[in-house]
């Protein structure tokens, strides 16, 4: 091969390789999305179905389609904070008033071209770039100090039985009360990382501390008002207690949002 023909090579071989590359690096987006006015009033509802969802058997029913993010009725704050997975509405701030407040409520439908391969964490980065495009939304994050607690291993050590499942579910029952009780979650594949998360639902911000990187199936069952209290049920039941700290927490600060016109 003579100096011409590696040279040609050579050049052939770069430009596919850089091709390659900006090929992986392009962002993940949704085949067909629709956002499209909601119900005045109406509860919001709604998520994305990755291959890596958990549902519950009463979960199920409800649950979206595989490959697809369904959300109704909800305002841009009810939004941002499912694509963003906050623990609470609180961490959204400014903005025009109707992103948290008022009638401007939201039906969104969005799915990608083959749902056997997207990953529930890439449809709700998906998620999140559509929101940013489709409400010209201009925001920046910012991360505060709160008061909460971090999950740790109790004193007599954990008491939980490792997962020997494949599909991750969280049942919390259906008398789930976040302020009160009874309240049972049954849980099955889960981490403790998902555990914090979960328990974040019921006011402060929680931080897993427990060092345990397993997977894990266990029932927690707890009463604020006739006991046993959470902190109480997660010492006995799973050997695990709460610690008084602060926490970093993201917040979502919008300088500006536009409500979204045609599809």
């Amino acid at each position: 091969m003579n100096a011409t023909m590696m040279k040609r090579l050579t050049i052939v071989t770069v430009l596919w390789v850089l091709n390659a590359s900006l090929q992986a690096q392009s962002p993940l987006a949704f085949e067909i999305a629709s956002i499209k006015r909601g119900t005045p009033g109406a509860g919001v509802r709604g998520g994305c179905h990755g291959i890596d969802s958990g549902y519950s058997p009463n979960e199920a029913a409800s649950a979206p389609p595989l490959g697809r993010c369904v959300i109704r009725d909800g305002r841009l704050g009810h939004l941002l904070f499912i694509a963003y997975r906050l623990h609470s509405m609180s961490f959204v701030e400014g903005g025009p008033d109707w992103v948290k407040m008022g009638e401007d409520r939201f039906n969104i439908e969005a799915k990608v071209e083959d749902p056997t391969k997207a990953t529930e964490q890439q449809l709700y980065q998906m998620l999140q770039a559509l929101l940013t495009e489709r409400f010209s939304l201009k925001f920046h994050r910012e991360t505060r100090d709160l008061s909460g607690f971090a999950l740790v291993v109790a004193k007599k050590g954990p008491k939980l039985k490792p997962s020997d499942g494949q599909d991750v579910v969280a049942d919390w029952g259906p008398s789930f009360k976040p302020s009160r009780g009874p309240n049972t979650l049954t849980a099955r594949n889960y981490s403790m990382a998902r555990l914090a998360e979960a328990l974040a639902v019921f006011g402060n911000p929680v931080l897993d501390k427990t060092g345990l990187t397993g997977v894990y199936d266990f029932t927690l069952s707890w009463d604020e008002t006739d006991g046993p209290q959470l902190s109480t049920a997660l010492e006995q039941q799973l050997g695990l207690k709460f610690e008084s700290q602060k926490v970093p927490v993201s917040f979502i600060v919008i300088e500006s949002a536009q409500k979204p016109t045609g599809n």
